[in-house]
Order: structure tokens, then sequence, then C-alpha cells
């Protein structure tokens, strides 16, 4: 499903058929679920931001989650989690590499 050479991977809000998946916070929750894994581990206070290695963003109007391959080395489990979130749910999955913005 996911090749190994990819650095992220973006969970699309939008279902194999083309459906817009619900509820409108889903990409919010998943990164609230995963904000205790991140670089260092989980610190006092730090389940109140996301992790860097899962973060919500919308793409041409599409909410999406962004993970990072990071998240499979140092929690496999979570990595599971994630993708089985996807399959389960039926959404789009997209292997590509997240370009920082261009410096004004």
């Amino acid at each position: 499903m996911v090749a190994p050479t990819s650095k992220e991977v973006f969970i699309q809000g939008i279902t194999h058929d083309g459906r817009t998946f619900r509820p409108s916070d889903w990409a919010e929750r998943l990164a609230g679920v995963m904000s205790q894994f991140r670089p260092g581990g989980a610190r006092p206070g730090s389940h109140l931001s996301y992790s860097p290695w899962c973060v919500p963003t919308a793409m041409n109007g599409v909410k999406c989650v962004v993970v990072n391959r990071e998240l499979q080395a140092y929690e496999p489990m979570a990595w599971d989690f994630v993708l089985n979130f996807a399959k389960d749910n039926n959404l789009q999955v997209v292997e590509a590499c997240l370009l920082p913005d261009p410096k004004a």
C-alpha cells in the first residue's frame, strides 16, 4: 500500500468513491490522537499541539493528514493505526513529500 521510499503519506478526506469523509473535523481528531508520538517522546503539555509526524492540513479544499515516515520508525503500531484508519474508512492515500512554502 505504501512504498518505503516516500517521506510522507497524505491521507485525504475523500473516499475512493469520491465522497467527502465525515465528520468535518476528522483530520484534527486523528492528529490529536497522534499528538503524543513526537521526536523525544511525549512531554507535559505536548497533547496541546500536533506531532510534527502527523499534521492536519487542507490541500485544494480537501482535508488531509500528512503522516511522516519517521513515525513508523519511532512507533510502528502508531503508523499502522493511521494507515488502518485510512483503509477502514476507504480514504485515499497518496505518497509524496511536503515542500516548504517559497520565501517571500
